[in-house]
């Protein structure tokens, strides 16, 4: 089965493929391999769950095959509220930031803080199979535990996962890229992904007996 995730970023296309391969029989494509124009859509969600529900929609009207989206609401810990990036992690005063420029700010933001900056993803997603079956959530098995983001960054980048460079592990104060562990979290959240795809899928194939 051929699946659209609603996505530009190669990166967390090439993650979700990896997520999902093992267990289940789909081919993921994304946006960039339809070489078709692509809708330009506002993402006015308050939320990570309207977003990828409003994204998911606008792609399945488009170009009429299941269809994913996600999002990410990203939230520190003790910081003013014009300061959540919420929903609008890569955007800033309006701005679409590059990576570079994202690990720029995030990290001159977290060193106005003595201990940086306690944060924790929420993600979302919206599944659209055909007109009359769609599947949603953001439950928290779609989601890692809390992390820290600091002034400075590692060496090492990963393209479309710039925080990566800047976030470090709250018990060990470790680097991601240096944890020995730093699969766990990631097949954790993995898990979560792979359960909601088993899932729906497994429904939508019922309803459509």
């Amino acid at each position: 089965m051929k699946i659209l995730y609603g996505t530009h970023n190669k990166a967390k296309l090439n993650a979700m493929r990896e997520c999902l391969e093992e267990i289940l029989n789909i081919e993921l494509v994304g946006l960039q391999d339809l070489h078709l124009p692509i809708p330009n859509i506002e993402e006015s969600g308050s939320n990570p769950l309207e977003n990828a529900i409003i994204k998911a929609k606008q792609f399945y009207n488009e170009f009429k095959m299941p269809v994913f989206s996600c999002d990410s609401g990203l939230y520190f810990e003790g910081v003013e509220d014009d300061l959540q990036p919420g929903t609008y992690v890569r955007r800033v005063n309006g701005k679409e930031l590059s990576d570079e420029e994202m690990i720029t700010y995030y990290s001159n933001l977290a060193s106005k803080y003595e201990n940086g900056l306690i944060a924790r993803y929420q993600n979302a997603i919206c599944l659209i199979m055909d007109d009359n079956h769609s599947y949603t959530s953001m439950d928290d098995t779609l989601s890692a535990g809390s992390f820290r983001i600091i002034s400075k960054p590692h060496g090492k980048k990963v393209e479309g996962f710039p925080l990566d460079s800047i976030s470090v592990d709250l018990k060990t104060n470790t680097y991601f890229f240096d944890l020995k562990d730093k699969t766990i979290d990631k097949s954790l959240i993995n898990e979560g992904f792979r359960n909601f795809f088993i899932n729906a899928l497994k429904e939508n194939g019922e309803k459509n007996d």
